[in-house]
């Protein structure tokens, strides 16, 4: 049996739907792009232009929803499938778009530059249990506004897995698509295989900026699955009760939908979010906070019960180091959104509320995803029964070590973490060097990155990926691309 883990009853679900529902066509949401309210006019809402206001009418939604995919699948550059998001399939990913990354050389964070990105994805193409890669930091070795378009060139580049990213530009779009166009060959295929899945983040409360609502409309087009990443604060710019910021997080991923679908429907969307509460104190947005991670897996229950399938930032820290903090609140988390079935997990990786990536907290948060997986398979029998012939053995051998039992069942049963996690004995860890645990993960991800080998993707692909950048490059004053 699966286990598993529910926060709200199915009535305070439909609850909450409802009044989300009533929200959006009582209040309206506010969207700063005329070709959207146009659009959501010609479909029957109530469009005050001058306040930048849609009233949503219980059929937009209902037709929204009833178009909406139920599940879509994602490949990698190859076109291989490496995701199936229906029912309670789960898939981590790093959290993404971080401002620093932490140097364990010197312990301090900074900023990253191309040869850190490729460093990451380096890394991530050894880590088993971390499906798709994101755009998990800005380099600052490039123009601010190819900084969206160039981490995508690399992530394609030198990774095969697939992307999770997204446009700070409303033109950064067309170049994005463009390269994913390099990968696949044509707009058939990409339609047939997409191979990443674009945030699409709506701004609290209930508001759409015109870049947010015009790259889900440009998603929609293209059949790009987007992932609605709602982020309310509870007790800032939401409400401070749990079930009332659901309702506005359900209302802002509600109104999304409604955009994405009448556009093109059947386009695929992850229904998902990044909520926090606010912490008066520090005046800070913890993602390690036990009422985030609850906002978060009931977030999925809302989607689950909508109809899609669903995302979530969780699994990640607050902490500044590779310290115990940083394990605490990623371990919950990684177990509660696992047990949870989100869909997709976003977080592994990420220190400092979502600003700093940490190679060597990727690897340890790989081990954390492996053990939520091995908790997902639960707890069944495998010739345990009858049991008498097992513990006569035991009796008889005074031990179980190289039974035929043992021998069919361990690697099955039991779960042998990597390096990074020390089982041995205290004798044993202090022959092979006394060491702490950032330093084991510094030297899994030194032998990770040197054990790298290069991407399959054919070489016309990477050569056209390279002169679309490049290309991208010379509009904003760069003549070359930074050198690895």
């Amino acid at each position: 049996m699966r286990p598993t883990l529910r926060l709200l009853q199915d009535e305070l679900i439909d609850r909450i739907i409802a009044e989300a529902r009533e929200v959006l066509g009582k209040l309206g949401v506010e969207i700063h792009n005329k070709s959207v309210l146009s659009l959501l006019a010609d479909h029957g809402a109530d469009v005050d232009a001058s306040i930048c206001n849609a009233r949503l009418t219980e059929a937009i939604i209902d037709k929204a929803l009833n178009t909406v995919p139920r599940t879509f699948k994602l490949y990698d550059v190859l076109a291989n499938e490496t995701h199936d998001f229906q029912g309670d399939n789960v898939y981590f990913t790093p959290g993404s778009t971080a401002l620093n990354i932490l140097d364990t050389r010197t312990g301090d964070m900074r900023r990253p530059t191309t040869a850190d990105y490729i460093r990451y994805v380096k890394l991530m193409s050894g880590l088993d249990h971390i499906a798709s890669q994101s755009t998990a930091m800005i380099p600052a070795d490039v123009h601010e506004r190819i900084s969206d378009s160039y981490r995508l060139y690399l992530s394609l580049l030198y990774g095969e897995k697939p992307v999770v990213t997204g446009a700070f530009t409303i033109e950064s779009f067309e170049i994005m698509k463009d390269l994913q166009l390099a990968v696949r060959g044509s707009e058939p295929a990409l339609r047939a295989k997409p191979l990443t899945i674009f945030s699409c983040c709506p701004t609290a409360p209930i508001k759409w900026s015109e870049v947010t609502s015009q790259n889900l409309v440009d998603c929609a087009r293209w059949s790009i699955p987007v992932e609605l990443i709602s982020m309310p604060l509870s007790g800032f710019m939401a409400p401070v009760t749990l079930v009332g910021s659901l309702v506005q997080q359900t209302a802002e991923n509600l109104s999304g939908v409604v955009i994405s679908q009448l556009v093109n429907p059947g386009a695929p969307i992850l229904y998902g979010g990044s909520p926090a509460i606010f912490d008066v104190r520090f005046e800070t947005t913890p993602m390690g906070a036990v009422e985030t991670m609850m906002l978060d897996c009931a977030n999925s229950e809302i989607g689950k019960r909508l109809g899609m399938p669903t995302q979530g930032y969780i699994a990640l820290s607050d902490a500044k180091q590779l310290d115990a903090q940083a394990g605490l609140e990623t371990g919950i988390g990684a177990t509660l959104a696992a047990l949870s079935g989100i869909n997709s997990i976003s977080g592994p990786g990420m220190l400092d509320f979502e600003s700093c990536l940490s190679l060597e907290k990727l690897v340890l948060d790989d081990e954390i995803c492996g053990m939520t997986y091995r908790l997902l398979r639960g707890i069944e029998p495998r010739e345990d029964f009858p049991s008498i012939p097992i513990f006569e053995e035991l009796r008889r051998e005074k031990h179980l070590l190289i039974a035929d039992h043992t021998r069919r069942h361990l690697r099955e049963e039991i779960v042998f973490p990597g390096v990074v996690i020390d089982r041995a004995n205290r004798t044993r860890w202090a022959a092979d060097g006394h060491l702490t645990l950032s330093e084991r993960a510094g030297q899994e991800v030194s032998r990770l990155v040197e054990r790298y080998k290069p991407s399959r993707l054919p070489t016309e692909a990477r050569s056209e990926l390279t002169r679309l950048m490049a290309a991208e490059a010379r509009r904003y004053g760069m003549e070359t691309l930074p050198a690895e």
